[in-house]
């Protein structure tokens, strides 16, 4: 299966050095995220330690190691968000959505829950965005609103 697809990656990069961030960016393109088969088959294929793969892509918060879901969710972490009730309003998010402890996708793959550091959004803490659509000055009620409107609209 990723035989095709990473095979064309390969050739697209096969004489580049230092090739390991862009390699990983088409592979997750291809896939939505980096599939650890993958990592082991380029590293055979261009005799590159699988730890330089991983060490990068954990690295790195564009990459993902597991699939993530149709719609993404993204809670500010910062620290007005923080002071202003975000671990409340992710809560309430987890419940609604039924995301099991510890994971941070739906078991059906429709929602992705991620937190980040900082948005840059302090003045209307805590924020929540969904699908790159900014809201702000939320509590666990707004934030259960606003995910039941955007499931009623999409």
């Amino acid at each position: 299966m990723i035989e095709k697809a990473c095979r064309k990656i390969l050739d697209k990069y096969y004489l580049e050095k230092g090739s390991v961030i862009s390699i990983l960016q088409d592979v997750q393109e291809a896939y939505g995220y980096i599939p650890e088969d993958t990592v082991f088959w380029f590293s055979e294929k261009l005799n590159i330690p699988a730890s330089n793969f991983f060490g990068v892509a954990t690295f790195y918060a564009q990459f993902y190691l597991k699939p993530r879901g149709k719609n993404i969710i993204t809670a500010c972490c910062g620290t007005a968000c923080h002071v202003k009730g975000a671990e409340p309003m992710i809560n309430r998010i987890r419940a609604d959505l039924a995301i099991a402890e510890g994971e941070d996708t739906t078991y059906d793959s429709q929602f992705t829950l991620e937190k980040i550091a900082c948005v840059g959004a302090c003045s209307i803490a805590p924020v929540l965005i969904i699908n790159k659509k900014i809201h702000g000055n939320m509590s666990p009620e707004k934030a259960s609103r606003a995910l039941k409107d955007f499931e009623k609209n999409k």
